[in-house]
């Protein structure tokens, strides 16, 4: 197990009460995103259009997108073949600054987003012992709370840290999930879905208390706390406030579902069912891992919301 289980107790019972406030209208202009194929506008990995080019849209903002699929945190905790946070995209943001290919951004009116921790603590990640010698959910955990202070120091003050959303939930993840491209071999479903829902849950609390731990040090910043794991939850049980698509409303299933035989090559797609045109906005998941385009249009108007200055039911400001 990667942590004790009287640790996780006392995390789960500790609370973060809203401390800060909501921004000024019409004070973001910019947004900087950073993360995972959940993040990645070029990936696509919803099927359609991802949350921040949406998000933008909405609050009418520029973006300026550095989140990689595939990625974690670090490549020298959770070692995988993907641009992560801190080897690539960090390096990348870091680099336009410097040549001017990114435009200068306000501090006080742009805000930086990271949604990282998918890849870090699932298959081929923590959940499956594919982390570096002696790693466990602090050290990613810990990463990621690094960014905010990497981009601090480089002069950002205004943050928005999203949580991981209920793996357990993902049909990847799911008591009856299947072989599918993600994962081709025999495995014990309901293991992984009990582990994945303990990881997601104190991963998060992690995140909160070391974040809120990090605060005092961050003088003149303003720190948001992107409660991705709730809204997911709360789309994945009240699925008719959400989802509007043609199609019988569907969380346990995805838009594009391949299922493998054991043993088949991964080469191969294996037997794959898609639902088309306005029947995708009906799932809660695009495929086995990733949220759907109409989830991704929730994530989207949320944030928005928090650019625009307002009040959001998932956002609790640290500072």
């Amino acid at each position: 197990m990667l942590f004790h289980r009287s640790f996780l107790a006392i995390l789960l019972c500790y609370g973060v009460g809203v401390i800060g406030t909501s921004l000024a209208p019409k004070q973001i202009k910019n947004l900087v995103t950073f993360g995972d194929s959940y993040t990645d506008v070029l990936a696509m990995a919803d099927g359609g259009t991802m949350w921040p080019v949406y998000a933008s849209g909405y609050a009418n903002v520029s973006l300026f997108p550095f989140a990689k699929a595939g990625a974690t945190c670090s490549n020298n905790i959770t070692d995988r073949p993907f641009p992560s946070v801190f080897e690539s995209q960090l390096p990348a943001y870091f680099a336009e600054v410097a040549n001017g290919t990114l435009p200068f951004l306000a501090p006080n009116e742009t805000l930086y987003t990271l949604w990282i921790g998918t890849n870090d603590v699932g298959a081929n990640g923590l959940l499956t012992g594919h982390g570096a010698p002696g790693v466990s959910l602090i050290d990613t955990v810990a990463c990621a709370v690094n960014w905010v202070k990497t981009m601090y120091a480089s002069g950002a003050r205004i943050f928005l840290f999203q949580n991981m959303i209920p793996l357990q939930d993902t049909v990847l993840y799911s008591v009856d999930s299947y072989l599918n491209h993600y994962w081709t071999l025999e495995r014990n479903t309901t293991e992984w879905n009990v582990v994945m829902s303990e990881i997601t849950r104190s991963g998060n609390k992690l995140q909160e208390l070391m974040l809120q731990a990090l605060v005092p040090s961050l003088k003149d910043a303003h720190l948001g706390f992107f409660d991705s794991y709730s809204l997911f939850q709360d789309m994945f049980t009240h699925p008719a406030l959400y989802l509007n698509g043609t199609a019988p409303l569907n969380v346990t299933g995805c838009v594009h579902s391949c299922v493998y035989q054991l043993n088949e090559s991964t080469a191969d797609t294996g037997v794959c069912t898609i639902a088309n045109g306005t029947d995708r906005d009906s799932f809660l998941w695009y495929d086995e891992l990733h949220p759907s385009e109409q989830a991704e249009r929730n994530v989207a108007r949320e944030v928005a919301e928090v650019m625009e200055g307002k009040n959001n039911r998932w956002t609790t400001w640290l500072s």
